[in-house]
């Protein structure tokens, strides 16, 4: 995006229909809610731009204040609709290479582990995030809970694995207490090369 005027335009994958334990109608109805992800930061950033004109340099604007507050939330639904889709694959098309297992391992006993550790983040209670990180300056990848888009992020991490775990990304497939059917599910559907691809070189 050039310039803050400049809209983005929603991405889509139709690659994604196929998918086991996550119908079609589900990611259909998740798409929805992405594109309006992307519609809200469209526009935020063309609401931020007539308040910074309209304010002229004479201080601070409460309405520019809250703009400004309010698009880390969109931004960062739109982004990490956009990792979580960008992660999945119909099931048997891609397996963790080796590389993966021992990098993802590192801060466990193995990769079952690791793996273990994950699904129980993103079984915690409440809505939100599990994303597993990697720290770019020693290398090492660790799991986090995020909440609300916007509340969790560790500074410069980089995420490697994303897993929507609001109930709009299972409740039409599962009942609310069958959170751990769709985590299963989505393990079976993860494309793993999208994930290595991810991993940058420590500093």
């Amino acid at each position: 995006m050039n310039s803050l005027l400049e809209s983005y335009q929603p991405r889509h994958w139709p690659s994604l229909s196929g998918l086991k334990g996550i119908s079609d109608h589900t990611l259909t109805v998740h798409f929805g809610l992405y594109e309006g992800y992307v519609k809200n930061v469209n526009l935020l950033n063309e609401q931020i731009a007539e308040s910074k004109s309209a304010q002229n340099g004479k201080g601070d604007d409460l309405r520019f204040s809250e703009l400004k507050r309010r698009l880390g939330y969109e931004y960062n639904g739109m982004r990490l609709h956009e990792h979580y889709f960008d992660n999945m694959t119909p099931p048997g098309k891609s397996t963790p290479s080796s590389k993966l297992k021992e990098r993802l391992s590192d801060g466990t006993s193995d990769f079952e582990a690791w793996k273990s550790d994950f699904i129980k983040v993103g079984g915690m209670r409440g809505v939100g995030w599990a994303i597993a990180y990697l720290d770019p300056t020693t290398g090492r990848i660790s799991n986090n809970w995020i909440e609300s888009h916007a509340i969790g992020h560790v500074t410069g991490f980089v995420p490697i694995l994303v897993m929507d775990v609001w109930e709009h990304a299972f409740m039409l497939d599962y009942a609310p207490a069958e959170r751990g059917k769709y985590i299963e599910a989505f393990f079976e559907n993860i494309n793993w090369e999208m994930c290595e691809s991810r991993l940058v070189t420590p500093a």
